[in-house]
């Protein structure tokens, strides 16, 4: 399986259209915006801290939640261990995926996705406008 690096999550991230990256909890989460709402969130471990389990490599896993639909958040934890309910987030709305390599990049990108698209579907009709051009 192809490992999705932290590098290559955080650039897909940033493809996402009209897409920002800020960072109001410290240096160490970084939060993925579109029209300032969180759509992603990424940091070593929990909410930076990197004191996770270290993977094979001896490093830190890179933690990364996203907003998920409810019935497909549990069914999700069910499917992949790395996959968790939302570290400091709502549970039922969010997930946590460590980003250890078990999960395959095409997942982790369609989670992306569908995270993006939760958080524009709840915008204003106006405000959709422009990102749904752009996908």
């Amino acid at each position: 399986m192809i490992n999705f690096t932290h590098q290559q999550v955080e650039q897909y991230l940033l493809n996402q259209p009209e897409t920002t990256l800020d960072f109001p909890f410290g240096d160490e989460v970084k939060v993925f915006k579109v029209k300032n709402k969180m759509f992603a969130t990424l940091a070593i471990g929990k909410m930076g801290k990197g004191d996770n389990e270290f993977s094979s490599s001896g490093e830190a896993d890179w933690w990364m939640n996203l907003k998920c639909d409810p019935d497909e958040a549990v069914m999700l934890r069910d499917i992949f261990p790395s996959i968790i309910p939302g570290y400091h987030m709502n549970k039922r709305l969010w997930n946590t995926v460590i980003l250890d390599g078990s999960i395959p990049k095409g997942e982790i990108e369609r989670m992306i996705d569908s995270s993006f698209r939760l958080v524009v579907s709840k915008m204003t009709k106006k405000e959709q406008q422009s990102i749904i051009i752009h996908l």
